[in-house]
């Protein structure tokens, strides 16, 4: 697309293209670090100090500056999701284990 049309508003509000991906970076980035307990290594607005502007891109932020940001939201979340995946799994492991441990001991089956 060309750059007239990543920026051209799109709505009364001014959104456009850029401005969509910006602000799913900015969501991506905020919800996942506090979900998780892995904050986004770059500062953040807090959620109550949006003013809306990350719906559109700026005249001074370019393409590469934008699509660069969501890349680095999208690799921050992933490793989020990747660190609480682990965490859940190793925590089944242990319950199963120790419910395997419990009911061998308590019927003396234990290897």
């Amino acid at each position: 697309m060309s750059e007239y049309d990543v920026r051209r508003p799109l709505t009364a509000t001014g959104t456009n293209l850029l401005g969509l991906v910006k602000h799913v970076a900015f969501v991506e980035a905020r919800y996942f670090g506090e979900v998780f307990d892995r904050p986004f290594p770059q500062p953040l607005p807090r959620w109550q100090d949006s003013d809306g502007s990350d719906l559109w891109a700026a005249e001074d932020e370019t393409r590469d500056q934008i699509i660069g940001f969501y890349r680095q939201a999208w690799e921050h979340s992933d490793e989020a999701r990747a660190v609480h995946r682990a965490r859940i799994e190793q925590a089944a492991r242990t319950a199963a284990g120790g419910v395997g441990a419990d009911a061998a001991s308590r019927t003396g089956c234990g290897a």
